[in-house]
């Protein structure tokens, strides 16, 4: 008898991931794949499509599990899954992320917010939404969001061992790097049992309308002078937001004495500056604030600063987009260009 809840029409049970460069969606497939393979015995495989493995830019996952009868002859990207993890919610901004979801089927999201409002950004109507706020847990145990997500798959998968995932992160951690096996242990924990779910609509499914694939935005003929991406994390739009592992830099300006400190060692000129004059009526260049769309929270500023006018804070939703000081580009203004 099957342990999988479903299965499509090729005897496959599908996970996707979707996170961006960074947060370990590639490693968190494998471990899950391994699990089901090892703890439970069944046929799996996994492999991840990414571009430039760069911290920002958009990452997938693809894991399939099915039977021990059957062989996985299949290695073609998922497009209908039964269930996606969403570890980073800066994807919203570019990427479909729900995109082939089946009937029926469950999102897990890395969220602070409430299931309306995460609901609303992901079109979702049906089905099954979870959310874990698996960036607090990775701060508080100082790990990272993949170990916190695959602890909300496994509540998720009610087919999968949990103990079979924790067998899996002893033995990827304990040779190199193990002085992370407990807190990965406790992160994985916490995941399971801090994860929340929300039916969206309890009524009969809709039938199944059938998969429509979505069209690329650029193509060969509508592809951006010199082939450049719009994509998250991308050279374009300069938005680092999703290169953040869970920490900011907060300017408190009654302590600053416009050392220039924090923008000697910022590797991304976050630091917006204005030409005002001192007591003496001389002029001088003064720190106005941080742009928070070009901070990747390396926190190297937190580090130079002599004055304690930068602290290390926990990024909160929509924190740096209400506290962001626009850098001012006099030469592109002049030329029709945005600031």
């Amino acid at each position: 008898m099957s342990i999988l809840p479903q299965k499509n029409e090729l005897g496959f049970y599908e996970i996707r991931l979707e996170s961006i460069g960074g947060l370990g969606a590639n490693l968190a497939g494998k471990m899950l794949a391994e699990s089901g393979v090892i703890g439970l015995g069944l046929n799996g495989s996994n492999f991840s499509s990414y571009g430039s493995e760069k911290k920002g830019s958009p990452v997938k996952s693809f894991i399939r599990f099915c039977d021990p009868g059957i062989e996985i002859r299949d290695h073609s990207p998922i497009e209908q899954p039964h269930v996606i993890g969403v570890f980073h919610e800066t994807l919203y901004k570019s990427v479909d992320v729900v995109n082939g979801l089946r009937p029926g089927g469950i999102v897990l999201v890395n969220s602070i917010r409430g299931f309306e409002e995460v609901a609303k950004d992901l079109g979702m109507q049906r089905g099954t939404l979870a959310i874990l706020d698996a960036l607090k847990i990775a701060v508080e145990e100082k790990t990272k969001v993949n170990t916190a997500m695959l602890g909300g798959l496994f509540r998720i998968c009610g087919f999968l061992d949990p103990d079979a995932m924790r067998d899996i992160i002893r033995k990827t951690f304990e040779k190199k790097l193990p002085h992370l096996v407990e807190p990965n242990l406790r992160t994985f924990n916490r995941g399971y049992e801090e994860v929340q779910f929300l039916t969206l609509d309890s009524g009969e499914l809709e039938e199944d309308a059938g998969f429509v694939r979505a069209e690329a935005m650029l193509g060969y003929e509508t592809q951006e002078p010199g082939g450049v991406l719009t994509v998250t994390g991308n050279s374009v739009l300069k938005d680092l937001s999703g290169s953040r592992q869970g920490y900011l830099p907060e300017f408190h300006s009654d302590k600053c004495i416009s050392c220039a400190a924090c923008d000697t060692v910022c590797p991304d000129y976050c630091f917006v500056w204005e030409k005002a004059p001192d007591k003496r009526g001389n002029l001088q260049m003064f720190l106005r604030g941080i742009d928070y769309q070009y901070c990747k929270g390396c926190l190297k500023c937190v580090e130079a600063c002599p004055t304690d006018a930068l602290s290390e804070r926990l990024e909160e939703y929509q924190f740096a987009e209400l506290h962001r000081v626009k850098q001012q580009f006099p030469m592109a203004n002049a030329a029709g260009g945005k600031a």
